[in-house]
C-alpha cells in the first residue's frame, strides 16, 4: 500500500510539473510548479521512510509507478496506451511479480 501511495505522489507530482510547463497563465504555472514540487518531496519522504531492501523496493516500485503513470496519462491527459506500451507494461508487471514473490 505504501508503494502505491508513493507511486501516486511521484506520478501526480510529475503530472503537476508537466501541467505547469504547458500552462499559458503565469500564475497557474507557478501554482502547479510549487504544488508539484511539494508532492514530489512528499514522495521522496514516503518511499524512503521504511527500512527495506532498496534494490528490491525499486524493482517492485517500478511496476507500481508504471501502472499509476498509465492511469494518470489516460485520465488526466486523455492518452490511451499504445500496443507497445501495453506489451512492455506486461513485461514490467511480470518482473515486479518475480521480484515480489521470488525467493531471496
Amino acid at each position: 500500500m505504501l508503494l502505491f501511495v508513493a507511486a501516486v505522489l511521484e506520478a501526480g507530482g510529475d503530472a503537476l510539473v508537466r501541467m505547469s510547463l504547458h500552462s499559458t497563465l503565469l500564475l497557474r504555472r507557478a501554482e502547479f510548479l510549487l504544488l508539484g514540487g511539494i508532492v514530489l518531496l512528499s514522495y521522496g519522504i514516503v518511499v524512503n521512510l521504511p527500512r527495506w531492501d532498496f534494490g528490491r523496493l525499486l524493482g517492485v516500485y517500478v511496476t507500481m509507478f508504471f501502472l499509476v503513470a498509465q492511469l494518470l496519462n489516460y485520465f488526466a491527459f486523455g492518452q490511451k496506451p499504445s500496443a507497445s506500451i501495453i506489451i512492455g507494461g506486461a513485461l514490467i508487471m511480470a518482473g515486479g511479480l518475480i521480484i515480489s514473490f521470488g525467493r531471496t
